[in-house]
């Protein structure tokens, strides 16, 4: 990478206290290259961020590999390509696992402790020391072996709370993660359940833990291929090392639970303090000369946005295939991923018919049952037929389509009482909230506006409004009080609004907020604030609302309350005296000068 430029050293001693990671984010964000810390203070280890800092450098990672795994995948959605991509072979040749004598393994030349570890702590209201990059292995107790492995993401918190140091480590794992089904067998049968961390290695050791592989399909399989070269292991006990790995960290997880976080997360906001699994370590191991990667997640855009990128490039021929009747799907990393989901399906049930949702929601039904996709909160989704150039990834021109052809009065489909990403803290609970599908089909029923609405009349405390987008308006009140006070403002908001519902015609969407300035300056600001701090079913009103055999509808605007709630967890803030460390970095003769 360093030969190529796309490496930047930082000679002098850097604190792994906040400074580290502030350092990560300047880099980042000027698009700037991976960075190398030579001395960590408090560490003997160098550590390594932003590996995946852009599109570019991430598939230069790649470079020998990426086509042929392209064209693996493709070849797995269509087998009859099989004859057009005879650059699978070597990818097939490498999906095999190696064990290899327990001598051969470079990751068993010294032990240490976690305590000598770079302990990376990013944001300033963070529990402890997390690892970042974890790659967590685990196995079926009933079913053991690699093949039924599964190879995940899922932070791990080194020190503080309540954990005993180097004896205790937090592993915060979410719903729906292969790991929860292991645990859960492994509580059944009343043991612990063996847990290999690996950290760092080769670069298709990381992609490999967040790909959304279908189940069965181990994720040290798709390593090899990824890295052209087979995964290499050896067994310890129990436990599964991978050779390649520059540490591993072996441990059990039984029934134990201590509190895990507080975390400033990818929504932009601090993950709360909660009770999580407890990893009891046994060892730690490292190869000669290792060195620690680490990466800093928070508000989008981040590294882990380019990662996502990455991704959705390899899977995307799949979506068609394992759900059927969806072209296209797109997790919005700007809205943080989860809380908001775009899709594109077929809409052919009637075809001799006016269009209408029908096969859409079928189609809806399928991604909330597939995989991760199943914790979307906001599920938009259209039919092809209507645009066939349609991009999900074209967020706002994806969004003025729908809202040119949704009737409020059909269109919307709620799940109350439902599970929610364990990261979103707009629900009612720790994975606990609701759910929305708006599904829209057929010819334009409005043209959006692009100029402001004329004469509105608003009730006292309420500014605005400001245009997002065309037919997306925005309106700034007092701040979120109470439930019970917000539904008689919103009462007697939708009475003023009711009576300029012609001037609101072209105006399908109003958002109330509580810096209308800020939500209004960017398209980007504008996707993160709505749906990372609204809970559909506790959170949406409508100008002449109604209730029609359990459904519900409005015949004027939707109105979605995006104010910040009590229960919400708080915004991500920087350290001004640790920014400025950075600054000085950036000085002439320093290590930064001329990359931020």
């Amino acid at each position: 990478m360093e030969k190529h430029g796309y490496l930047v050293r930082v000679k002098e001693e850097v604190d792994p206290f906040l400074q580290m990671s502030a350092i990560h984010r300047r880099v980042n964000q000027a698009g700037g290259p991976a960075v190398y810390f030579e001395r960590v203070k408090g560490s003997s280890f160098p550590a390594v961020s932003n590996l995946f800092g852009t599109i570019e450098q991430s598939r230069f990672l790649f470079r020998h590999t990426f086509s042929s795994v392209e064209a693996l995948i493709r070849c797995r959605a269509n087998p009859k390509l099989i004859r057009k991509y005879p650059q699978i072979i070597p990818a097939l040749f490498h999906l095999l696992p190696l064990s290899l004598p327990f001598h051969a393994k470079p990751v068993l030349f010294g032990k240490t402790q976690m305590s000598c570890l770079p302990l990376i702590h990013s944001w300033p209201k963070d529990g402890g020391p997390f690892i970042t990059l974890p790659e967590v292995y685990t196995e079926d107790m009933e079913k053991p072996g690699i093949f039924q492995s599964n190879l995940g993401m899922y932070r791990i918190q080194m020190k503080g709370n309540r954990y005993q140091t180097n004896l205790q480590a937090g592993l915060h794992y979410q719903i729906h993660r292969g790991i929860g089904i292991h645990h859960s067998k492994a509580i059944q049968k009343q043991k612990s359940l063996p847990v290999s961390v690996f950290v760092g290695g080769p670069p298709a050791h990381i992609l490999s833990a967040v790909m959304p592989l279908p189940e069965g399909l181990p994720e040290v399989l798709f390593i090899g291929a990824l890295a052209g070269r087979n995964f290499r292991y050896l067994r310890k006990n129990s436990h599964l090392i991978s050779s390649d790995a520059d540490f591993c960290i072996l441990g059990n997880v039984s029934n134990n639970l201590l509190p895990e976080g507080p975390f400033g997360d990818h929504l932009g906001y601090y993950a709360k303090k909660h009770l999580f699994p407890v990893l009891d370590i046994h060892s730690v191991y490292h190869r000669k000369d290792a060195v620690w990667p680490f990466t800093v997640v928070g508000r989008p855009p981040q590294e882990d946005t380019v990662i996502g990128k990455l991704i959705h490039e390899l899977v995307s021929p799949m979506v068609p295939v394992s759900i059927p009747g969806v072209r296209a799907l797109h997790a919005v990393d700007a809205a943080g991923v989860h809380p908001l989901m775009l899709a594109i399906g077929r809409e052919s049930y009637e075809p001799y018919k006016k269009r209408r949702p029908a096969e859409l929601l079928t189609a809806a039904n399928a991604i909330l049952g597939f995989g991760q996709a199943s914790l979307a909160k906001y599920l938009l989704i259209t039919a092809e037929e209507d645009d066939p150039h349609l991009d999900v990834h074209n967020v706002e021109s994806f969004l003025g389509h729908l809202l040119a052809r949704v009737d409020w009065k059909r269109d919307l489909h709620f799940q109350t009482c439902t599970t929610m990403d364990t990261l979103d803290y707009s629900g009612t609970g720790l994975n606990q909230g609701s759910r929305l599908v708006i599904a829209a089909a057929g010819r334009p029923i409005r043209r959006l506006g692009r100029g402001l609405p004329k004469s509105l009349s608003l009730p006292t405390a309420t500014e605005g409004p400001s245009l997002v987008i065309p037919g997306v308006i925005v309106l700034q009140t007092l701040p979120f009080i109470s439930y019970p006070k917000t539904a008689l403002y919103m009462k007697r908001l939708e009475s003023f609004l009711s009576k300029s519902r012609s001037s609101l015609k072209p105006f399908p969407m109003i958002v109330i907020v509580d810096d209308r300035k800020f939500v209004s300056r960017n398209f980007q600001n504008f996707l993160w604030t709505v749906f990372t701090r609204s809970n559909p079913s506790h959170d949406i009103y409508g100008i002449d609302s109604f209730i029609e055999h359990k459904h519900w509808g409005c015949k004027g605007s939707l109105i979605i309350d995006a104010r910040i709630k009590p229960h919400h967890s708080s915004e991500l803030q920087t350290d001004p005296s640790v920014e400025k460390s950075v600054e000085r970095l950036a000085e002439h003769g320093k290590s930064l000068h001329g990359v931020i």
